[in-house]
């Protein structure tokens, strides 16, 4: 039997891409036919990454102390939330987490900081934990560390780090209503200045912030044209404390469409689900793989993940194999 996702999943694995009309219809369809929208999506997510699960870890490497008005982050000036707050940790702390991530089989390693944007002193140490990391693991290396300069990006690139992540979280026209003490454009601008210095670019959404489905459609498609290697696929988990504090407008059933609808519009991409999946998906997470192909261990930068063991045997349930990128060693 065939279906109009199936079409749809055709159309695409053949170089088509879906109208604004039938992305709408993803998110809208029906929950009975949840199963074959997923199908659909996993025969993309199959044609180009077949069974693999990217495993991702973070290290909250600077928490807190953060001057921006982000609505969605407890770490943000105006946030209320109690939360650990510390300037850019040791070097070796930064070593030990790769040390974890190694035994993990993680593939990608994720040293995150908040702020603004790095201080050099911030970018001296991540490039000398890098440069060490990089010596003793295969591990690919992925930076977020906010608003990015031009050399900064080549120091990073210089000292290896892989990947870097900058989120545009949200379409353009919802962007004030989240975030006012930066544009829409510097997030833009940070990504184009890490893809200028060869650093793979990592740029995705957070989901459930009060945005409408064109608008989850429209940032699908920025990501497409800002030609985003990864696109970490966020849920809302908030938190008490910040200004997005009370929001629930989502269910795991819309977060499985959204994932399938980030597979029809970015075919050939990294789609990771990241924050939030826990509470979200819920009972549904190990549906959201047969969209994405990638996931975080461990936990988040303020929020509690699921146990590793857990993810570990969520994916041998499936069937699904950890793609372990081999890195080359320095």
């Amino acid at each position: 039997m065939t279906t109009k996702w199936n079409d749809l999943a055709e159309r695409v694995i053949a170089g088509g891409e879906i109208t604004d009309e039938e992305a709408l219809s993803v998110l809208d369809a029906p929950d009975d036919e949840l199963l074959l929208l997923l199908h659909a999506a996993y025969q993309i997510r199959k044609t180009y990454y077949g069974n693999k699960v990217k495993l991702n870890m973070i290290m909250n490497a600077k928490s807190g102390l953060c001057p921006e008005n982000c609505g969605y982050c407890a770490q943000s000036i105006v946030s209320k939330a109690p939360i650990d707050s510390y300037p850019m940790v040791e070097k070796q702390t930064l070593l030990d987490g790769a040390e974890q991530a190694h035994k993990m089989n993680v593939g990608t390693y994720c040293i995150v900081a908040s702020g603004r944007g790095p201080t050099n002193r911030d970018v001296d140490t991540v490039v000398s934990a890098v440069e060490e990391i990089k010596g003793n693991y295969d591990l690919k290396i992925c930076a977020c560390l906010g608003i990015l300069k031009s050399e900064q990006a080549a120091r990073l690139k210089a000292a290896g780090v892989d990947r870097y992540n900058h989120n545009l979280n949200t379409a353009e026209t919802n962007h004030d209503n989240i975030t006012t003490s930066h544009t829409y454009d510097d997030r833009v601008s940070t990504v184009n200045i890490a893809k200028e210095a060869g650093i793979s670019p990592c740029s995705g959404v957070i989901v459930g912030m009060k945005e409408t489905k064109q608008e989850v459609v429209d940032v699908a498609r920025s990501l497409k044209v800002l030609d985003a290697d990864s696109i970490p696929v966020n849920f809302l988990h908030a938190i008490d404390g910040t200004p997005l504090e009370g929001t629930h407008e989502l269910d795991p059933r819309y977060c499985l469409k959204v994932l399938a609808l980030f597979r029809f519009i970015n075919p050939k991409k990294e789609i990771r689900i990241s924050g939030g999946r826990e509470v979200n998906l819920r009972s549904l997470q190990p549906f959201g793989l047969y969209a994405a192909n990638s996931i975080f261990v461990g936990d988040y930068l303020t929020t509690a993940g699921q146990e590793s063991t857990k993810d570990h045997e969520m994916l041998e349930d499936l069937g699904f194999e950890i793609d372990y990128i081999k890195m080359p060693v320095n």
